[in-house]
C-alpha cells in the first residue's frame, strides 16, 4: 500500500466536504500564507483565498476581508487550518450567490446545500411550493394542509414532521418508501419526527440526492437552505426520471450509431436534456448552441425557436420579433402554458438566467411534448443491446448510489462508463481508506490520453490488493474496458470492506481482530434466538429469508418499537413477500441504516444484498449500544408507561446518519 498519509481533519463533517486531493492542495495554500511569526491570522488569508476555486473573478480581496471581518472584527486572530477550511466553505457559499449559479452539473441546488451560509431565492422557493401543491395536494394526509403559501414560512413549519418530504420523496420515485412506515399522526413526538427524518434522508440517497451534510435536527428545525436544496434534489430527480433510454427509447434519435448511443448511455440526465433541446433547434434552423440553462437561454430565443418546433400549431413570429427580453419571456411563457407548462418559471427568472428554473422548465417541456417519432428498427437494436440483465441493473443501482453517498466529488451518473476513468473508485478508497492513494500518480478527468486512464485503474488494482481483495483475474485495463463482471465484483469487495471497518471500529471487544461475513451471521442469529424467537438463517442465501420475518424479527429485536406486526403479512405468497419486504427496507431506514437495495433483493435472496442489510443493521445496533440512555429508556426503568402509539411506532432516537 502507498506510504503516502492522507490530510486528517478533526470534524468529520468538514472532513467530508472535501477530496484528499482538495485537502493536499488547500494545506499547502494554508501554509503559504504563513507570516514572519510563522502564524497565520485572519488578516493573512484574503490574497490566498481571492486565487482558490470557485471564489477566482468573483469576489474580490476588500469584499473576503469584509466577510471575514463578520466572523471576527479582529483580523489579527490566529487561525488553523480548520478554520482556514470553514472559512472557504462559506465563500464558496457566498461565490455561488453572487452568480447564481452551481458548483456542479451534476448538482441541483447542491452549492446551496454544501456551505456554511445561504441565500434563499425566493422565485425558486415559489416554483417549488406550486410543485408540491401540485403533486400532493390529493393527498390524503396532506390534503389538510394543502395547498401552501409561497409568500409565507408554511411550507417550513409543515415540513418539520418530516411526512411532507417523504412524501415528496415517493412522487419522485414511486415505491421507494413504504408509507406504513411513516408516522402520520396530527401530533408527532419527537422519536417519532425524527424517525421521519431518518427515514427522509437514508431514503434521499436511495434515490441519488447528496445530503452529506445534513443532519434530522436540520430538517426538525427546517432551515431553510438545507431543506430547499433538499427539495430541488428530489423533485430535479423526478422531472428528469424520463431522460433514460430505458423508458424513453426514441432519445436514440438524437445519435447516429451505436458508438453514440453508449455514449448517450453515459450523459448525466442535464446533458441529455441539453443534446435534446439542440437537436430541435438545430432542426429548426437555430444556428446557436446551448451550452447552460443559464446565460444561453436569457434572451429567450432558444426557447421561442424550440416551443415553435415542438408545437407548431401554436407557433408565432411574434415572440421572435419582440426587442425586449422581459416581453418576449412573458410571451413564452403564455405559449408554454398551452402546454400545460407554466409551473417553474416566470419572466424574471428567464431574463436572469436562474439555472435551477430553466432547467426545471426545459424539463417540463421534455415530458409534455419531446416531439422525438417512434424509434427506427436500427436505432431500436441499439437500445436493446445496452439492456441489462434484472440483477446486473439492481447491483449497479446499489453501488452507483452509494458511491455517491460517500461525497465523492465526482457524481456517477452512468456506473460502468463513469468508472472508466479510475478517478472517482480513488475518490471512494481516498473516503474508505484513508492515506492509500497516492494522488501524485493520479490524473484528473478529462484525461485525454488512454494510458492515464490505464495508470489510474491500475493504481485501484494494486490498492485493493493491498486491502486483501479478491483481483486474480482483474486489470486496470478491464476497468477501463467497463467489463460488469469485473466492475461489480470490485465495488461489491470495496462495499464490503467498508462496512466490515464501520462494524470494527464499532465493535471494541474484537480486540483488533477483523470482523468477517460469519460474524454477521452469528451475530443477527445470536440477537434473534436471545429474544426467544425461532427464527433463524442458515447463510446469506437462506431461502427461507425471503419471507421478510427473519429481517423484522431482527429489527424488532434491536428497536422492539420500530416494526408494526399489525402490518406484517405471514410471507407465504409473492405478494405477501414483497408486502415485507418494502416494509424491511423502510422501517431499516427509518432506524438510521443507509441501505440500497430494493424489494426484489429480498424476495430472490440476493446473497449479497442480505449481507449488506444484516451488517447496516448491525452497525446500528452497535452505535446504539455504545450511547448513554435515551429519555424513552429512562422512562421504562421508572416503571412510566408508554401509550399504544409510542410502542408501535416510537424509537429512541438514533443519531443523524453519518455519510
Amino acid at each position: 500500500m502507498s506510504s503516502f498519509v492522507g490530510v486528517i481533519v478533526s470534524d468529520p463533517w468538514l472532513q467530508s466536504q472535501f477530496t484528499q486531493v482538495e485537502l493536499r492542495g488547500l494545506k499547502s495554500k494554508f501554509i503559504s500564507a504563513r507570516n514572519q511569526s510563522g502564524k497565520v491570522t485572519l488578516a493573512d488569508l484574503p490574497p490566498v483565498l481571492v486565487k482558490l476555486k470557485a471564489i477566482v473573478d468573483i469576489l474580490t480581496e476588500n469584499e473576503i476581508r469584509d466577510i471575514l471581518r463578520e466572523s471576527s472584527p479582529d483580523l489579527d486572530q490566529e487561525v488553523d487550518f480548520e478554520s482556514f477550511l470553514r472559512q472557504y466553505s462559506d465563500l464558496q457559499g457566498r461565490a455561488s450567490a453572487k452568480v447564481g449559479g452551481s458548483k456542479t452539473s451534476s448538482s441541483f441546488l447542491k452549492e446551496t446545500s454544501t456551505t456554511l451560509r445561504h441565500t434563499i431565492i425566493g422565485s425558486e422557493k415559489a416554483s417549488y411550493v406550486a410543485h408540491i401543491n401540485s403533486f400532493l395536494g390529493e393527498d390524503s394526509f396532506l390534503k389538510d394542509y394543502l395547498p401552501i403559501d409561497p409568500s409565507t414560512n408554511a411550507l417550513f413549519e409543515l415540513a418539520k414532521d418530516g411526512v411532507l418530504l417523504c412524501k415528496l420523496i415517493n412522487v419522485a420515485v414511486p415505491g421507494t418508501i413504504d408509507e406504513r412506515a411513516i408516522n402520520t399522526k396530527k401530533v408527532l413526538n419527537p422519536w417519532e419526527r425524527n424517525e421521519n427524518h431518518t427515514l427522509c434522508l437514508n431514503s434521499a440517497k436511495a434515490i441519488g440526492c447528496t445530503v452529506v451534510n445534513i443532519g434530522t435536527q436540520d430538517l426538525i428545525e427546517a432551515r431553510p437552505h438545507l431543506l430547499l436544496g433538499l427539495i430541488s434534489q428530489i423533485i430535479k430527480i423526478q422531472l428528469l426520471s424520463d431522460l433514460d433510454l430505458k423508458k424513453t427509447p426514441q432519445l436514440v434519435e438524437l445519435v447516429e450509431d451505436s458508438q453514440d448511443v453508449e455514449e448517450l448511455m453515459g450523459l448525466a440526465p442535464e446533458k441529455v436534456l441539453l443534446k435534446w433541446m439542440n437537436f430541435h433547434l438545430k432542426k429548426a434552423g437555430f444556428t446557436k448552441q446551448v451550452t447552460n440553462f443559464s446565460s444561453d437561454l436569457k434572451d429567450g430565443e432558444a426557447y421561442a425557436h424550440l416551443l415553435n418546433a415542438l408545437a407548431p400549431e401554436l407557433g408565432t413570429t411574434t415572440t421572435l420579433d419582440t426587442t425586449d427580453p422581459t416581453e418576449r419571456a412573458k410571451l413564452i411563457i403564455e405559449q408554454a402554458e398551452k402546454l400545460d407548462c407554466k409551473r417553474y418559471v416566470t419572466p424574471k427568472d428567464i431574463v436572469e438566467g436562474s439555472p435551477n428554473l430553466n432547467l426545471a422548465f426545459v424539463a417540463q417541456i421534455f415530458q409534455h411534448r419531446n416531439g422525438l417519432s417512434s424509434v427506427e428498427n436500427s436505432k431500436a437494436s441499439f437500445a436493446e443491446m445496452m439492456e441489462d440483465d434484472a440483477q446486473t441493473s439492481r447491483e449497479e443501482r446499489c453501488f452507483r448510489l452509494w458511491l455517491n453517498s460517500l461525497g465523492v466529488e465526482t457524481y456517477v451518473n452512468n456506473l460502468f462508463e463513469d468508472v472508466r476513468e479510475g478517478w472517482v473508485l480513488l475518490e471512494a478508497l481516498d473516503k474508505i481508506a484513508p492515506g492509500s492513494v497516492n494522488w501524485k500518480q493520479a490524473s484528473k478527468p478529462p484525461i485525454k490520453m488512454p494510458f492515464r486512464r490505464v495508470e489510474n485503474c491500475n493504481q485501484v488494482v494494486s490498492i485493493g490488493k493491498d486491502l486483501n481483495f479478491s483481483l486474480v483475474n482483474i486489470a486496470g485495463s478491464d476497468i477501463v474496458q467497463g467489463n460488469k463482471k469485473l466492475v461489480l465484483a470490485l465495488l461489491w469487495q470495496l462495499m464490503r470492506f467498508s462496512m466490515l471497518q464501520l462494524l470494527k471500529n464499532l465493535r471494541h471487544h474484537s480486540q483488533g481482530k477483523g470482523i468477517g461475513d460469519a460474524d454477521i451471521l452469528n451475530w443477527a442469529n445470536g440477537k434473534v434466538k436471545k429474544s426467544g424467537r425461532s427464527s433463524q438463517m442458515e447463510s446469506f442465501k437462506d431461502k427461507t429469508l425471503s419471507s421478510g420475518k427473519f429481517f423484522l424479527e431482527l429489527l424488532s429485536c434491536v428497536e422492539p418499537r420500530v416494526v408494526n406486526w399489525a402490518l406484517v403479512t405471514k410471507g407465504e405468497t409473492d405478494e405477501d413477500k414483497k408486502s415485507n419486504a418494502t416494509y424491511i427496507i423502510s422501517v431499516a431506514r427509518k432506524l438510521g441504516c443507509s441501505i440500497f437495495l430494493l424489494p426484489e433483493d429480498i424476495i430472490e435472496v440476493n446473497q449479497k444484498m442480505m449481507l449488506t442489510l444484516t451488517a447496516s443493521i448491525m452497525y446500528w445496533s452497535l452505535q446504539k449500544s455504545a450511547e448513554p440512555a435515551s429519555p424513552s429508556q429512562r422512562n421504562n426503568e421508572r416503571g412510566e408507561p408508554e401509550s399504544p402509539s409510542q410502542r408501535n411506532n416510537a424509537m429512541t432516537e438514533p443519531p443523524s446518519p453519518r455519510e
